[in-house]
């Protein structure tokens, strides 16, 4: 019975093994794939280039792809700055190709901010779109752009940078970008176009996840990169690079609501259009590992056309009043049944506090008084254990020869004391699916990205920089250690004095605040613990 509690020690060793892997993973840097840049512009050349799109079924008079050659071509751009945007849109195809969150610094370089979309320097991810008919212009055609530089003034709500083609029938049509102070939500407008014909907005994306800490893997499951559709039907969608790549991606293609997006780690960028209507859904594969997915709908009877882009953090209070599932796009792995609780109850928390380290104490203590019940009668058997434990020695002494008849003593002592061998095991079975997904939860939610608890702890969701809370943490496994009954079996015996030792260097490279979690949750136990071995303790010498 007692080698049945060092396996279950040893499954929960191989989860942290298991999160310790994912977590050097994700700190290993990227190797960018092969994408040419130009030197004399931002806008880089990429190999091949996204068609134009095609409405299947019901629209005939929608013209052909256009041939896969050069896409994104030296090209002006006008810079647009506002209180959480530097963006960049290119007269090639009036497409959105650099957009930089200033709010946000960088993984790899704080000193800078995160860089979204990307025409080239380390990714390609763009925003595109354009009118579906002939001699329409499109995400291929010549824009004129308004200015070299717009910024948002003080004192200023939005601001709007306009795009103007001609058609080859000589319409003027024109595209319109409007920023809106503290919001991530960009309006695109095109005018000038014969209602009932068609637009398409589209991203365009390299299959590289992230910088940082994306497709982290843990247990089989990887932190999600690429595009997802929604819709009241279907309900949301994921769809892998790979699925799209040999043409085995299944989502909703049709549908009168719903919205298209791109997901990475932390952030996400969506095609949002307000209201119901006709709108259908693609995806494909236009070039070495590079990706388009975009939603088609049609021009109002005026000739304008009105969609949203969102592009910023994965926050999710805001995501889930932007649209309908769109705070579905935080991966929190396989226990999202588990982790999206957590999250709202530390959100709760730090809505208190107003500090996430203290909202992760506070969880601690939380889980602890849930489970207290569960956590008393395991560490009673606990205690009984280690009092029983000069008997068990005795009788390993006595039938150390004859395992049938030593098990057998064994079990009927534990009987005749009412004992559970397996008692203690329960806090460590009940805390391994809370633990991964408390790690998940602080990997997948932007939240916690750069969130600071005091003095040292700069970033709850990386490593401690100079080891403290992991140290101290070893230091109270050590105490729980003494505290537990000393196995019969000497290979035992070891395994648990050596564990303190394993689970210190894991813990090294976990995120700060995990460690945090799991030394309060180890304090709290000690001090359960040692309360209950007092009780029995004064009750064995009575």
């Amino acid at each position: 019975m007692d080698n049945r509690r060092l396996i279950v020690t040893l499954i929960f060793c191989f989860s942290l093994i298991m999160l310790w892997e994912a977590w050097q993973k994700q700190s290993r840097p990227l190797v960018p794939t092969s994408v040419a840049s130009s030197s004399s512009s931002p806008v880089g050349a990429v190999g091949s280039v996204p068609a134009q799109p095609i409405v299947s079924g019901g629209a005939s008079a929608l013209v052909a792809p256009l041939p896969e050659k050069d896409v994104i071509g030296v090209a002006d751009t006008t810079v647009v700055r506002t209180d959480l945007y530097v963006a960049k849109i290119s007269a090639q195809g009036g497409d959105l190709v650099e957009l930089e969150l200033i709010k946000h610094p960088d993984s790899v370089d704080p000193t800078k901010s995160v860089v979204l979309f990307d025409a080239g320097r380390a990714h390609v991810y763009l925003g595109q779109s354009g009118a579906l008919g002939e001699g329409l212009p499109n995400h291929r055609s010549n824009w004129k752009l308004p200015a070299k530089e717009l910024t948002l003034g003080e004192g200023e709500g939005e601001i709007t940078a306009t795009l103007e083609a001609i058609s080859d029938q000589g319409n003027r049509i024109s595209k319109t970008y409007t920023f809106k102070r503290g919001s991530y939500l960009i309006e695109i407008a095109h005018s000038g176009l014969v209602g009932g014909t068609h637009v398409y907005h589209q991203i365009t994306r390299d299959g590289k996840p992230a910088e940082g800490n994306t497709n982290s893997m843990m247990m089989g499951v990887t932190t999600f990169t690429g595009p997802a559709v929604f819709t009241n039907s279907a309900k949301f969608q994921k769809v892998a690079f790979s699925d799209i790549a040999d043409g085995s991606a299944k989502y909703a293609t049709k549908s009168s609501d719903g919205w298209l997006g791109m997901v990475q780690h932390y952030f996400v960028s969506a095609w949002i259009l307000s209201g119901d209507g006709e709108r259908e859904f693609y995806m494909r594969k236009v070039g070495d590992n590079v990706f388009s997915s975009g939603v088609i709908s049609p021009v109002a009877a005026d000739g304008s056309h009105v969609i949203s882009l969102y592009a910023g953090p994965q926050e999710q209070d805001k995501l889930a009043k932007i649209a309908p599932g769109l705070e579905l796009v935080v991966d929190y792995g396989w226990l999202t049944v588990i982790a999206a609780p957590l999250f709202w109850v530390l959100q709760f928390l730090h809505d208190l506090s107003g500090n996430w380290g203290w909202a992760i104490i506070g969880l601690t203590i939380l889980l602890k008084l849930a489970f207290f019940p569960l956590s008393a009668a395991s560490y009673k058997s606990m205690a009984k254990m280690r009092v029983m434990t000069p008997k068990l020695m005795k009788l390993k002494e006595t039938y150390g020869d004859d395992k049938a008849r030593l098990n057998q003593e064994m079990m009927e002592l534990y009987k005749r004391e009412k004992v559970n061998p397996l008692g203690g095991c329960l806090p460590v079975l009940v805390q391994i699916p809370v633990f991964i997904a408390l790690y998940w939860v602080l990997l997948g939610a932007v939240e916690m990205r750069n969130a600071p608890w005091l003095g040292w702890i700069a970033d709850l969701s990386v490593k401690d920089p100079y080891f403290i809370l992991p140290i101290i943490m070893g230091v109270t496994m050590v105490v729980q250690t003494k505290l537990n009954p000393t196995p019969p079996d000497p290979i035992q015996a070891k395994v648990m004095a050596i564990m303190p030792i394993i689970f210190t260097g894991m813990f090294l490279f976990f995120p700060a605040g995990l460690v945090l979690y799991w030394t309060v949750n180890n304090l709290l136990s000690i001090a359960q613990q040692w309360q209950i071995n007092r009780m029995i303790d004064s009750g064995a010498s009575a």
